[in-house]
């Protein structure tokens, strides 16, 4: 996924002489537009954060740590700059090979960027993540911005300490106390990020908002809601693909299958739930933000299978895009 990332940027850059001269009438010699990475240890907000920004819902979110697993690209244009946001996920001490493939996937994203932001939480500190996360920085010949969030759950003595502590830990370009839950603080971050961006046109047209096919982001939402709705292990036991996407061309409703892979026999029930309750939730609530990402009327199936140790299987985590 690391290899992936670097052929996009490198591709997007390689195109961006002929595609702004044919497509783009963008002619400001002062104009900015460069790649963000969003760095951090699980669990701190980067993708609320990126949410927030784009004022869409391209990056799923939950309470559990380490629900991103892919990187994910994100759009935000202003007159005078394009500012292309790569959610990564969380930074942590990887032991099984899903996790480990996921934090190369963050770690090799830092090296493709123009600028690296790293998020941490105020109100919670993971010592040995953030110590992985610093120590990946250090040598990155490029501004790297730190934004502190959650500060509308903390005193303002209590954040000027922290402040303090991460003064100490490396010299960032800037430290920007915000919150991606309210907005707080968020149009100091762009213009900040804005000011650090090089000279160059867009790399994408104004309609665009990601580069994800809609059958990722619909996965994506079906997965979120696996995560929200279940307990325990089972949300880092799934994985989820779309079997089929079409649309009715009368109707214009769109049908989509799609199938919940877990590890276990015993996982599959519990997501299936007594009587098929679980199942049914997850699909009605899943459906719902499908429909309004697809803005179209959507008839959801899932299922559910069982792919023994997938996420300890190198073909596996192929199949599913890790």
């Amino acid at each position: 996924m690391g290899n992936a990332l670097a052929l996009l940027v490198q591709v997007v850059r390689s195109q961006i002489v002929g595609y702004a001269v044919n497509q783009i009438n963008c002619n400001d010699d002062n104009f900015r537009s460069g790649f963000v990475a969003i760095a951090g240890t699980p669990n701190v907000g980067k993708s609320t954060l990126l949410n927030r920004l784009l004022g869409e819902k391209v990056s799923i979110t939950s309470k559990k740590p380490q629900t991103t697993r892919n990187r994910i690209l994100g759009i935000m244009h202003m007159p005078e700059a394009q500012i292309i946001f790569i959610d990564t996920p969380g930074v942590h001490k990887a032991t099984s090979p899903l996790n480990t493939r996921i934090v190369e996937v963050a770690m090799s994203t830092l090296g493709e960027v123009d600028l690296i932001l790293i998020l941490a939480d105020v109100m919670s500190k993971n010592i040995d993540s953030e110590r992985i996360l610093i120590q990946n920085i250090k040598g990155q010949n490029k501004p790297v911005l730190l934004a502190l969030n959650k500060i509308d759950l903390i005193k303002k003595p209590l954040l000027l300490s922290v402040i303090d502590q991460w003064e100490k830990v490396y010299p960032f370009k800037e430290i920007i106390p915000l919150s991606a839950k309210t907005g707080s603080q968020v149009d100091v971050l762009i213009k900040t990020i804005e000011t650090l961006l090089p000279l160059g046109p867009p790399f994408f047209p104004p309609d665009s908002i990601t580069d994800l096919t809609e059958r990722f982001i619909v996965s994506e939402l079906i997965r979120e809601k696996v995560f929200r709705l279940t307990n325990k292990e089972i949300p880092y036991s799934i994985a989820v693909t779309v079997d089929s996407f079409s649309e009715n061309k009368k109707s214009s409703v769109v049908k989509i299958h799609a199938t919940i892979h877990v590890e276990r026999d015993s996982q599959k029930g519990i997501v299936i739930g007594k009587s098929g309750g679980k199942l049914k939730t997850i699909g009605e609530t899943a459906r719902k933000d499908i429909e309004r990402f697809l803005d179209k009327k959507v008839y959801l199936i899932l299922f559910v299978r069982v792919q023994k140790n997938w996420s300890k299987n190198t073909k596996s985590l192929r199949k599913f895009g890790y």
